[in-house]
Formats: C-alpha cells, structure tokens, sequence
C-alpha cells in the first residue's frame, strides 16, 4: 500500500509483522517498518529502499507509486540492510538511474552488493551539496555515526521535509503504532527504547546533527523507521536534545535488580517501597532476569538515579546483571547517579565487580555506602536501606 503525505511526497514503505528481534536483539511484538519514499517533481527521486524481507512487497508499491514513469534518482541515506537490502535490484530495474550517495556509502556498497560499484552511475555528496529536482532540492547533511559512519540525511527546500534516516525512529509496524505521529497514542515510550538501544552511545553526534538541522525548522520529519513526524515538532526535538546529552528525562529513580532465589528481589522490592514512602516521584523496577533488557537500558538512561541491585556469582557478579551493566558500557552510560546492592551467602563479590564496571563509565557517582545483603533480608538490613533511600532522595 502506498499512501500520498503531500502533493510531491509518495510513502512507499513497507511494514514487517512477521520480525520477532530487531537486529536480532530486540523484541518487537509491533512488528518494524522499513520507511521509503518518492519524491514527484521534474526529477523523480526515490528515497531509500527496504528489506530484502520485504521484497516483493516494497516493489509492487513502488511500481504503483511510479506509474510507469522512470525514476532519475536513488538517494540512499543509510547503508544497514534493513534500507538498503533491494538497491541492486532496482538499479538494474532502471539502468538510467543515478545512486546519490555520501563518498563514505558508496566505498560501502561493493561490501554488501558482492564487488558491485555501479560504476558511472554514483553521485557522491558531500556536507551542503543540494540535488534540483525542479521546484525543489533537495539539501544534505552529512550525520555519521548516527548511528553508521556513512549516513547522510536530507532536507526538502520546498516542502520543508526533514529526511532524517535512522534519526527519529521508533520501534513498531505503522500499521501498529499509525502512520502519522499525531496518531500514535505513545510516540515516546518506543522511540525512547530505539534510541537509547540504536543510538544511544552516538550522543555527541547526534548533538551535532541537531545543531544543523535546528535551524532549518523542519514541519515535517520523515525516518527511515516508525511514524512520519508532523504538527509541533519541538517535542520531539526536545527529547532528542534531553536524550543525546544524557540528561534527565523523568525524575525518579529505576532499580534494576538480578535475583537467583527471590533473595535479591525481596530486597529490591522492599526499597521500592521505601522509596515511594518518602516521597519520589517516581519509581520503577526491572528485573533483569526477566524483563526485556533493552527496556531496561532504556529506563536507565531516562531517570537521573538508578539502584543496582545483584547477587554474587561464581565469584562476580550474577550474568543478569553483568550483562545489563556490560550493555550500559557499550552504550556509553553516563552522568548519572547509582547506588548499589551486593548479596552473597559466603564471599559477597557482586558489589566489587559493579563498581569496577561503573569505574569505566563517564561521570557516573556512586552513593555510599553500598548495602551487602546476606542470603535474605532481615530486620536489621532494614535501617540500611532506610538509609540508602535517604541518600538515593538527597
């Protein structure tokens, strides 16, 4: 199905309902869509390709969307398969069609596209290159490491269309989530969880994209992923500006808690409590034995403190919980808060691998002292964790 955003602008996307894990990690009951577009003008651009997945599909759109007319132009904004999956396919489709690309993409082509360079038929842009269509041009900006070193996005100086590539995106089909923002009941809640989980650790330079794409004020954001953003777009820029400078979104405090034998969790869930009894504003719990992890790294990067609560294992640190902080460290987890629970039977061991592992985090403060559980909770463990609640609320 094809769908008309305005009078030059065809979605020619498609949605994925049968993908179980997105990058083959994260669980998406919603499904995905992979966002394409064409652009009508003098010039007949498309924007993008799909996944191979979803061949067929994003070619039969395509074919409808064009009419029989030839295309002049693929611009590729993002070299990762799920977007560029079918641009041999279509290149070859029409061998008059120009591949407008960042020099960096191009290099990357023959690595997917087994040796092919397209040869003479590539356009290599560079930062502030513009491509006439006719009424239109369309303007680059070079975004790398948003969240690939290649990506570039684009700017319709008629329409006032940001194409924004991985930039923007959010998990779920449009058949889903609505294909416009203002249809989606929570934009926020799967945008947060693809952004921290994608692009989370790339926050400097997303900080960079904002800075170039701000002054254009976009009245239309357009990603490769989730709805297409329309109305006032400040929300979002805003969130995007909180999230890349990993500030803090909602005040509270996430405990995030990695029990063997409910010991651990008792725990957890008893400073919950605590917590909420004094006053903040927020709490919520994960346990990461069980939750989605990357809901987890997400809920760590909204809230300015987090409580880290975990057994000992094998002489470390419980495999729930090393591989939450391992995530945080790949997704450059900083500037915030943390307070940590250790629990150990004969030799505690969780807390001294927790703080080694935040010791190699960016401006992370520990709050002291650390709570040593043993086996379970008793009476006397409870005016510790009072105590901790406190200093958690300072």
């Amino acid at each position: 199905m094809i769908k008309r955003i305005s009078s030059s602008l065809i979605y020619i996307g498609v949605d994925d309902l049968d993908l179980d894990l997105f990058e083959s990690q994260y669980a998406v009951p919603e499904g995905m869509a992979y966002n394409s577009y064409l652009i009508e003008d003098e010039k007949i651009a498309i924007l993008d390709t799909v996944d191979s997945r979803k061949g067929e599909a994003w070619k039969a759109n395509l074919s409808e969307a064009l009419a029989g007319r030839t295309p002049d132009y693929l611009v590729v904004h993002h070299m990762e398969p799920d977007h560029s999956g079918l641009i041999a396919d279509v290149m070859k489709v029409y061998p008059s069609m120009k591949l407008v690309a960042s020099t960096k993409a191009i290099s990357m082509i023959p690595q997917f596209l087994d040796g092919e360079t397209f040869e003479g038929r590539t356009i290599a842009i560079k930062e502030g290159d513009e491509l006439n269509l006719g009424s239109r041009s369309l303007k680059f900006f070079m975004a790398p490491m948003v969240h690939w070193p290649e990506v570039m996005v684009s700017f319709d100086t008629e329409d006032k269309v940001l194409f924004s590539a991985d930039a923007f995106g959010k998990f779920g089909a449009l058949s889903k989530c609505g294909f416009f923002s203002d249809e989606d009941e929570d934009w926020a809640c799967e945008g947060r969880r693809y952004y921290f989980n994608i692009c989370g650790k790339y926050g400097q330079p997303v900080q960079m994209l904002l800075k170039k794409v701000g002054p254009l004020a976009p009245e239309v954001i357009a990603p490769l992923h989730g709805p297409i953003l329309r109305g006032d777009l400040s929300q979002f820029l805003s969130l995007y500006n909180t999230w890349s400078s990993y500030g803090v979104e909602t005040e509270g405090v996430f405990i995030a808690y990695a029990s063997i034998h409910g010991g651990t969790a008792a725990v957890a869930e008893k400073l919950s409590e605590l917590l909420k009894a004094k006053g903040a504003p927020k709490v919520a719990l994960a346990d990461l034995s069980r939750d989605d992890m990357a809901e987890a790294v997400e809920d760590a990067f909204r809230y300015g403190k987090m409580v880290v609560a975990a057994a000992s294992y094998d002489g470390g640190l419980f495999t729930p919980a090393f591989n939450f902080l391992h995530t945080l460290q790949m997704k450059a987890y900083q500037k915030k808060t943390v307070a940590l629970i250790e629990n150990g039977s004969w030799a505690p061991s969780a807390g001294r691998v927790m703080k080694e592992m935040f010791a190699a985090m960016k401006d992370i403060t520990i709050i002291d002292p650390m709570v040593t559980i043993r086996s379970r909770m008793k009476e006397s463990d409870i005016p510790l964790l009072e105590s901790l609640a406190d200093e958690i609320l300072k």
